[in-house]
This record gives structure tokens, sequence and C-alpha cells, in this order.
């Protein structure tokens, strides 16, 4: 019988977190896909944004806006991603609610147009 693995948004290296509050932490992404990427996460263990009470919901999007601010100051991004993976088939692979705050750099792309709909390419491209 294998023990199953600790949940990592609720066992957090100190190291990693860049603010937090008594509902929300402002964690770096630990396989990030840009300088600064960043995950909101909420201190409650949950699975997704519907889980969330409505008080929970205000503080993850109050964290949210409080992240850019640390991210813009220390990396000067040119926009941003923001995602949630909800649900085995949204590709959420650790099943605690978190937020990906995703710095984006001009040219880091050749053409960034569609941002998030590239998780399904063959439907990315809706411009002629």
């Amino acid at each position: 019988m294998t023990t199953p693995k600790p949940c990592p948004f609720c066992h957090r290296d100190p190291a990693r977190v860049l603010a937090e509050d008594a509902q929300t932490v402002i964690y770096k992404d630990g396989f990030p896909v840009s300088p600064g990427h960043t995950v909101i996460i909420p201190k409650r263990h949950f699975a997704t944004l519907f889980d969330a009470t409505e008080a929970e919901q205000l503080a993850l999007l109050k964290a949210l806006n409080q992240a850019k601010a640390i991210l813009d100051a220390a990396h000067q991004p040119d926009g941003y991603n923001i995602g949630i993976n909800h649900g085995k088939a949204g590709g959420q692979s650790v099943p605690h609610l978190h937020i990906h705050l995703i710095p984006r750099y001009a040219g880091d792309k050749e053409d960034p147009r569609g941002g998030v709909r590239w998780v399904l390419p063959g439907k990315a491209k809706y411009w002629g």
C-alpha cells in the first residue's frame, strides 16, 4: 500500500512564498514557463474555484492583483496569461485550486495571438 503524496500547496516551501494573507498565498511556480510565473493559492484545501466561498473568491482576486503588482515591479512583463486548470480533462494535476499568473514578454512567442486558446492547438487560430 502506498502513502499518498502530501499536497504541495498545503505543504509549501517558505522560500517560494512572495506574499500571503489570512486566506491566500502568492507562490513562485515550481515549473515556471516564463520568468516570474506565479500561482495564487487558497490556504484552505479545495479543488476548484467553484468550491470556493464568495469570500475566498474575492480574496483570490485581490491576491491576483497583488501578485501582478509584485511581478510588474520585479520583471516588467509586457502582458500576462491568467489560467486555472479545473478537473483532469482541464489539465489539473494538483487537486488544490491554484491560479496561474504567467508573465509574457514581447518576442517570447512569434505570434502570441490566441493566448490560452493554444491549450487546444487545432482550435487556437481563429483568424485568417
